[in-house]
């Protein structure tokens, strides 16, 4: 394995991330170091809120073009360095731009290819896609260090197509939304969901999938490498099925005893 040592880095915002599960977790497929940090963010620099505030989106259909952060846009990321209370961000930040910053504020003495660095965070991380020409939410940001965003987790992949049309056909006729969700709860992942952490450990995989082959994905729906476009995909994926396929599963028995 390119990779010795796995730190993952505490989003504090979501108290369902369970970093000692997700450990014994890794522990126990790689024969690897995992260490487990509080967020980086909270003995970050001073500018370090600024130039996240520099990282948001506010034009989907165009690639992203640096923002010149407002004072009030600064505060906002340093109060959300402590405040653990906010666990929806859905302020949207171009990933690699956030992944850019946070690889800053690794040490340099941890700043190697066989440290592996992972951060949580409850912001809504995006790619710009020229496919469509416009941003779409991601759960992962893959690369060292790599980011896993519990708002992509959420929000990223879809909820059930019949939920929307409900939402939909019912806003117009004054039905409380909390009645739709009422009715397919279970059928998606929530904001403070106990499934959480268990998703999370097929994200990790692709994290490292990517980092030591160059692809995160399968495209078996059966495999925890899947991407999951849709909540049940997901949901099935991750743990329904909870393993990986029987192809990634030698290719992970390559890496582990390279």
């Amino acid at each position: 394995m390119k990779i010795s040592k796995i730190i993952l880095y505490d989003e504090p915002t979501v108290p369902e991330i369970n970093l000692v599960s997700l450990k014994n977790f890794l522990e126990q497929i790689f024969p690897i170091v995992v260490e487990t940090r509080e967020n980086i963010l909270k003995q970050s620099a001073p500018d370090t809120a600024k130039k996240i505030a520099e990282c948001k989106i506010f034009n989907l259909r165009k690639d992203f073009e640096k923002n010149e952060p407002t004072e009030e846009e600064i505060s906002f990321e340093e109060s959300n360095f402590q405040d653990t209370s906010n666990t929806e961000n859905i302020v949207m930040y171009d990933g690699f731009h956030l992944q850019k910053v946070l690889s800053e504020l690794v040490t340099e003495s941890e700043n190697r290819k066989e440290i592996f660095h992972v951060f949580f965070t409850n912001k809504l991380t995006c790619t710009y896609d020229y496919s469509d020409y416009r941003y779409h939410g991601r759960a992962l940001i893959g690369a060292n260090p790599s980011i896993i965003s519990t708002t992509g987790i959420i929000e990223a992949p879809a909820k059930p197509r019949a939920y929307y049309y409900e939402l939909m056909t019912n806003f117009t006729r004054g039905v409380n939304v909390e009645t739709v969700k009422e009715k397919y709860k279970g059928e998606y992942l929530e904001y403070h969901d106990p499934r959480l952490s268990n998703i999370i450990e097929g994200y990790l995989l692709q994290a490292i999938f990517y980092y030591e082959t160059g692809q995160a994905f399968c495209e078996n729906e059966n495999c925890r490498l899947f991407n999951a476009h849709w909540q049940k995909d997901l949901i099935k994926s991750q743990l329904e099925i909870g393993r990986v396929c029987q192809i990634h599963q030698e290719i992970l028995n390559k890496i582990i005893k390279k």
